[in-house]
């Protein structure tokens, strides 16, 4: 047995009409639920209207260019008699990066019958915990589940930890109540707004749900990509000449392309860089057409989808030279080791090294000390250096800068935020320290040892590990003389610090000993030429030597 149901617009925010700008399904196409029924486009942001059965598309209701209300029925589905029971309430997810997901209220409370002999208020009610703001993670892995069912929990308890290629962090509950469902696993891979956890809260509880502070999120899950989508009727234009020479996906431009949540999907799992494929649909958006003919034409030029390949390192059979045995790397090093090579495949790297006199840096730091520590406080060497460098980038604001989606431009940056690595167990993060130039020496002091805690201790949130404007790799603490740091794009240089050591100096008369600190500056030569990484380095010892001036309180 089966039944016809209408799948109508839901709850679309503070929009009145929408402008249908692409269907993804046609007449006869089978579904299930959530696969994505249209695109609407308002003048913030494209969402998908997902299905909220699995069935048979019967009847479409509006074509491309047609306005739609919440509430108007855009299709008809012919589902099973089990099917047919499921909840008609949708939840619409915004799929732009930049745009955060709308979410349809529930239902659930107004169509739920009231006992007129308990007030409402104590009416248990259930509630499902999400996936909350991710940060630029599409999906990300369930390391632990901290919770069973029978559980009970507090407001901003942890349930589960999840962890990304920088991070791991905890989802913590938005309600007090009993745990019913646990929806989730280790090993599962999740997404914002993925539900995970099912509560029975109380009605008091139940009304006052509180934002969770997870790792935060700029990109929201797009639904499952559909069948053959039926954009614009119109056949593709050919699509841009496919590059000839090997480049990375452009993030930014990649962002801020003309498609749809689908297409993005389609593009991604195809390797396909929207900022480089022509658009043939309505206004110039691009369709699943244009992307599947763009990777035609690249394959057939010899590139990859992706804009080209490196040539591959030899395979070799280890085990036939001796015993081995193989450690699998941590989720951080699998991510971060391609980012970092595709920064230094992209960028032209130049390193200037040079020797800056920290002795009456230190000297005044271990005369601090003691001090400083009985306010809390650890004062470290880098906690100076990062003084000097916001010192030397405002005196050089090219460093703080990025250039534009296209390299066309300099875009600069009227904010400081100072990344610095931080070693862990599972590999090297980068937390930054926002607004590094509004804090002194013990503000700064104070932020480092937090952050390095966080990140030991995998807590870090993905706010804290964004915005980086320039970024400091020291090595101090464990050795070395000098080495080659890699650009953390789209940044445009990094410094990298070397062991102290005591040097002679000629003073002009005689040669004294002098506290030396080695430095470590690359940067991308397409931004800064050799001239002015000198004139910077140069500054930056005149800063570290400058004792008073970095110990100058913040106006």
């Amino acid at each position: 047995m089966s039944d016809v149901i209408e799948i109508t617009v839901p709850d679309i925010g503070d929009f009145d009409a929408v402008e249908v700008i692409e269907l993804l399904v046609s007449v006869g196409d089978s579904i299930d639920a959530e696969d994505g029924i249209l695109t609407l486009e308002t003048d913030k942001a494209s969402m998908d209207v997902p299905s909220t059965s699995a069935g048979d598309i019967v009847e479409l209701k509006v074509a491309v260019g047609d306005k739609v209300k919440q509430g108007d029925v855009i299709a008809t589905l012919r589902v099973s008699a089990d099917a047919g029971d499921s909840d008609d309430s949708v939840i619409i997810t915004q799929a732009l990066p930049e745009e955060a997901a709308v979410a349809a209220p529930s239902q659930a409370d107004e169509s739920a019958p009231q006992d007129s002999a308990v007030p409402a208020a104590a009416q248990p009610s259930a509630v499902t915990i999400t996936v909350p703001d991710i940060g630029d993670f599409d999906a990300v892995d369930v390391i632990e589940v901290e919770v069973s069912v029978g559980d009970v929990v507090d407001i901003d308890d942890p349930l589960l930890t999840l962890e990304t290629d920088k991070a791991s962090m905890d989802v913590p509950s938005t309600h007090a109540g009993t745990v019913t469902a646990v929806l989730v696993s280790v090993g599962d891979q999740v997404k914002q707004g993925a539900a995970i956890v099912e509560l029975q809260v109380s009605g008091d509880a139940a009304s006052e749900p509180v934002a969770a502070e997870a790792a935060p999120a700029a990109t929201a899950p797009p639904p499952a990509q559909p069948s053959e989508p039926q954009a614009a009727k119109t056949q593709p234009s050919p699509p841009a000449a496919a590059p000839a020479a090997p480049g990375a996906v452009n993030e930014a431009g990649f962002s801020t392309a003309h498609a749809s949540p689908s297409v993005r999907k389609l593009a991604r799992e195809l390797g396909v860089d929207l900022s480089r494929v022509k658009g043939s649909g309505h206004k110039q958006r691009i369709i699943a057409d244009d992307v599947k003919a763009w990777v035609k034409s690249a394959l057939s030029s010899g590139a990859s989808a992706g804009g080209g390949s490196l040539p591959a390192t030899p395979r070799v059979d280890f085990a036939k030279f001796g015993q081995i045995s193989e450690q699998p790397l941590t989720r951080i090093q699998k991510i971060s080791g391609p980012r970092l090579q595709a920064s230094w495949i992209n960028l032209p790297h130049v390193t200037q090294f040079d020797l800056a006199d920290i002795t009456d840096m230190d000297a005044r730091r271990k005369a601090l000390k003691e001090k400083a520590a009985s306010s809390g406080v650890k004062l470290t060497p880098l906690a100076f250096i990062m003084r000097a460098v916001v010192q030397a980038l405002n005196e050089y604001p090219r460093f703080n800068a990025s250039l534009n989606a296209d390299a066309s431009a300099l875009v600069q940056k009227h904010y400081c935020h100072i990344g610095f690595a931080a070693d862990t167990d599972d590999g090297l993060v980068v937390p930054v320290i926002h607004d590094a130039d509004k804090m002194d020496i013990y503000e700064l002091a104070r932020a480092l040892a937090d952050l390095s805690v966080a990140a030991r201790d995998g807590k870090l949130k993905v706010n804290q590990m964004q915005g980086a404007t320039f970024t400091i790799s020291s090595l101090g603490g464990i050795g070395g003389t000098a080495f080659t740091p890699i650009v953390n794009a789209p940044e445009v240089a990094i410094l990298g610090v070397s062991r102290a050591s005591m040097q002679p100096h000629w003073d002009g008369e005689q040669f004294v000993p002098r506290l030396m600190l080695p430095l470590s500056l690359s940067y991308d030569h397409r931004v800064i030429d050799g001239a002015l990484a000198a004139r910077f380095t140069t500054y930056l010892n005149q800063c570290l030597a400058n004792v008073d001036g970095l110990m100058e309180a913040i106006p």
